[in-house]
């Protein structure tokens, strides 16, 4: 592939309605099956930016582009971050909307012309997003909506709750929309999808979202540290929004309010695996800093337990969390079965699956 800036797939013509942005790094292993996927889809009038954010694979993932070179518009550009790779693809697209894509998930065949059409049938609306599958390399493990209802409208408070919950795989956005707020915040790492959301419904855009299937997204490893490495850039977002004035009395409560639980939740978190593992001085110090935090019964109980009876609390926690995997696998089961599909999903793990601790 050339080493030049930019491979333009589109030189003459009329403009596209959509532009898919997909930023790239360490992307070499699932974009060739993701750009399969979006060029299956039933809307045909649209566009494809790759963003290669400085990404350290380059020569692979050119490698993986190259039978692509023609039906994409390739950008290659130093590490900037997901803002900064996604706000490249942005300045550069020609279309009407912004269908975002990451490099590891995949599109349904309808998925653009659902969610293309629903904009331009609603006039009013800015953007919209959808239900999908969650993935575990290329199997269905769960709904993304399984354990998040949606909410109408899709308004600040709705997004403050959590009671709206955006993928932005599935989201389509107009472009215009983007521009005004600024884009993605490319001080922001992690959790910049979601303060760009917030802006959007604070600038007066309306949101709406679709029940139906349409994206397959893959899960990230599951990693404890990744998981508090996002549970601190969310709030830094809360921070952002709560210094720019944005929120009224009642919204600016809740915000320092989760601001404390997230600090509390990421302690009792660590105090958790300290438990699991057998280390009862950390696992304590871990349910004192989050009783700082967040004071709470269930919390004193726990530190009561972890003075008084260490081991016994320790055996009850690893049973209570056979459980709770036993659970979390009936309810994805039941909802994939909604969903029409028939899987047979993994045995949970205590030692590999902290979304359950």
């Amino acid at each position: 592939m050339s080493n030049s800036n930019e491979i333009s797939a589109r030189t003459v013509g009329k403009p596209p309605l959509a532009s898919v942005v997909i930023p790239a790094y360490n992307a070499a292993l699932y974009i060739g099956a993701t750009l399969d996927a979006v060029l299956k889809q039933s809307f045909s009038n649209f566009e494809v930016l790759v963003i290669n954010d400085g990404s350290p694979d380059t020569t692979a993932l050119e490698q993986a582009l190259a039978p692509y070179q023609s039906k994409i518009r390739y950008i290659r550009q130093e590490n900037a971050g997901p803002s900064g790779a996604r706000n490249a693809g942005i300045r550069t697209a020609v279309g009407k909307y912004i269908a975002f894509l990451d490099s590891d998930d995949v599109w349904l065949p309808q998925h653009l012309e659902k969610q293309v059409g629903t904009l331009e049938a609603n006039p009013q609306l800015q953007m919209v997003y959808s239900n999908g599958l969650l993935l575990r390399g290329s199997a269905p493990i769960g709904v993304i909506f399984e354990n998040s209802p949606q909410s109408l409208p899709v308004d600040l408070d709705c997004l403050l709750h959590e009671r709206s919950t955006v993928v932005t795989s599935s989201a389509v956005v107009l472009r215009e929309a983007l521009i005004r707020v600024g884009m993605f915040d490319e001080q922001l790492r992690r959790c910049e999808d979601y303060d760009l959301w917030l802006r959007l419904v604070q600038s007066g855009a309306t949101l709406s979202f679709s029940r139906d299937i349409q994206i397959g997204h893959r899960q990230s490893n599951g990693l404890a540290s990744d998981w508090e490495l996002m549970r601190h850039a969310l709030i830094k977002v809360y921070e952002k929004h709560l210094a720019l004035g944005s929120l009224d009395g009642e919204q600016a409560l809740f915000v320092q309010h989760k601001i404390k639980t997230i600090l509390s939740t990421v302690e009792l978190r660590n105090a958790k695996r300290a438990l699991l593992d057998g280390d009862f001085p950390k696992a304590l110090a871990n349910v004192r800093s989050a009783q700082a935090s967040a004071p709470s019964r269930k919390l004193g109980i726990i530190r009561i337990g972890l003075q008084g009876f260490p081991y016994g609390l320790q055996a009850l926690y690893r049973l209570y969390v056979r459980w709770a995997q036993r659970k979390h696998r009936e309810r994805s089961k039941r909802a994939l079965q909604g969903a029409g599909l028939k899987v047979q999903l993994p045995d949970g793990n205590i030692r590999r699956d902290p979304t359950l601790l």
